[in-house]
């Protein structure tokens, strides 16, 4: 409601979901102790919502100022898979880094290949991840992964030199991050068989946004950072939300110091 005092500074935390009520366990359980009925027909298509998409920037954002390099893997199939059996080995894929790699985060996207004629359509992953990866270690691992799960290359002189591609990143090159997001993500209208997105754990508790003060946002203003506004009004005509688009560069970032504090109470 307008003019209500936000419980918490700070939002956009996994951290801040509702508990469940003990009733609610309760009614949980004996829906699971209920046979279940049985699927008929094709999956559901799922797709990067606008709201997923913004969520994921702003993950991204978050991430990126917890750590000074990033890397941004991109892995790609051998031959024609299902997305069920592709997000399938990309969970193996991640499972097997998390054995290997301390403090390893993520965030990853499914996409459909468009310019690869011999399997258009095809999906593929983008991960950003905060570790430095050795390619010819994991190249290999991937391509084994694929074989041992059925996945082939296509004929015996095939080789997928590309299955596994690394592009490191320095996190205060924000056009190359914003890049990043804008290709894969704000552009990425296909629709999967799979989930099109997820993080890890840790990412999913970062913090992405803060309420403040007018005063506050007139720091903003002072660095000729608005790039727009709108207002949003009552069925009385009166404003009562003022809604201001920020640039995000070198000299608004360090505005945001609070969310960085915040977020790396989160990732100790």
């Amino acid at each position: 409601m307008f003019g209500v005092v936000p419980d918490e500074e700070f939002t956009g935390s996994s951290l801040q979901r509702k508990k469940k009520k003990p009733e609610d366990e309760e009614e949980s359980q004996e829906k699971k102790s209920k046979p279940a009925k049985k699927k008929t027909g094709e999956p559901k298509l799922r797709h990067l919502s606008k709201r997923s998409k913004r969520k994921i920037r702003k993950k991204i954002t978050c991430f990126s100022r917890c750590y000074k390099r990033f890397s941004f893997v991109t892995l790609t199939f051998m031959n024609k898979v299902e997305d069920e059996q592709a997000v399938d080995l990309l969970r193996k894929f991640l499972d097997n880094a998390k054995k290997r790699f301390d403090d390893f985060q993520y965030i990853w996207v499914a996409e459909r290949q468009t310019k690869n004629n011999e399997f258009k359509g095809n999906v593929h992953f983008h991960i950003i991840t905060n570790k430095y990866w050795k390619i010819d270690k994991w190249w290999k691992y991937w391509v084994d992964l694929q074989k041992k799960n059925g996945v082939h290359p296509r004929d015996e002189n095939f080789n997928p030199s590309s299955a596994f591609d690394v592009k490191q990143i320095h996190t205060k090159n924000i056009k190359a991050t914003g890049s990043y997001v804008t290709k894969y993500i704000t552009k990425n209208y296909g629709k999967f068989k799979c989930q099109p997105w997820n993080c890890s754990k840790r990412v999913s508790q970062l913090y992405t946004d803060f309420y403040t003060t007018p005063d506050y946002l007139r720091n903003f203003e002072k660095l000729n950072a608005v790039r727009g506004e709108f207002t949003v009004k009552d069925t009385m005509d009166r404003t009562f939300l003022r809604v201001k688009s920020i640039d995000l560069n070198r000299q608004t970032l360090p505005l945001y110091k609070r969310l960085d504090e915040k977020n790396k109470v989160v990732l100790d």
